[in-house]
């Protein structure tokens, strides 16, 4: 710092009052000035060590051959089985449990539309809550018990049935069965 100063007021207090050619030199020399050769290798893994000839060598080790180091064991993101990070607003358990309700849900209102001729708040009404109740228990019980033992849906995920198609599916089926119950309601009729 105190050399850069230096230079600096070198060049401002010159006595033509103005950057001469000597005074830019003189600044380059400071600035720029080489210490020692920096020698850069590139080495591909697993090819041996070759050595230049025409490079001289500065280490010690040139004797021993170098092995590329070996990369870190790769770890599992720990996942927490506790009660409150699973069911927390961003954790696992509840878009996937309420997809997936609301997966059985739209096939079951659309099955009973079809088959009774009932909207949706009909068939709440005459005996849905005690199915619902009844769904609700063994749906979230049994999306519940992999998460505790830590193991996710997306570890399990192969092939055309994957964990993100679940999850889009699961988010169509409650808006449709939201947009189901609407359309329903305001035209007071059953939709099929």
């Amino acid at each position: 710092m105190a050399t850069a100063s230096l230079s600096m007021q070198s060049v401002f207090a010159a006595p033509s009052g103005g950057l001469s050619s000597r005074n830019i030199r003189n600044t380059n020399q400071i600035f720029f000035k080489r210490n020692a050769p920096v020698v850069v290798r590139c080495m591909a893994q697993g090819d041996p060590i070759k050595e230049d000839p025409s490079v001289p060598s500065t280490s010690t080790s040139a004797a021993q051959p170098q092995m590329p180091p070996s990369p870190p064991p790769v770890s599992k993101p720990k996942v927490s089985t506790k009660f409150g990070d699973l069911l927390a607003f961003s954790g696992p358990a509840p878009e996937r449990i309420n997809g997936r309700l609301a997966m059985v849900g739209f096939v079951a209102a659309i099955a009973v539309e079809l088959s009774k001729g009932e909207n949706v708040l009909a068939q709440i009404s005459d005996g849905g809550v005690g199915w619902f109740i009844g769904t609700t228990a063994l749906l979230t019980l049994a999306s519940m018990v992999p998460l505790f033992q830590g193991i996710r849906a997306e570890a399990k995920s192969k092939g055309f049935m994957t964990s993100d198609a679940e999850l889009w599916n699961g988010r169509f089926a409650m808006l449709g069965l939201v947009a189901l119950a609407f359309t329903e309601y305001v035209t007071g009729g059953t939709l099929v």
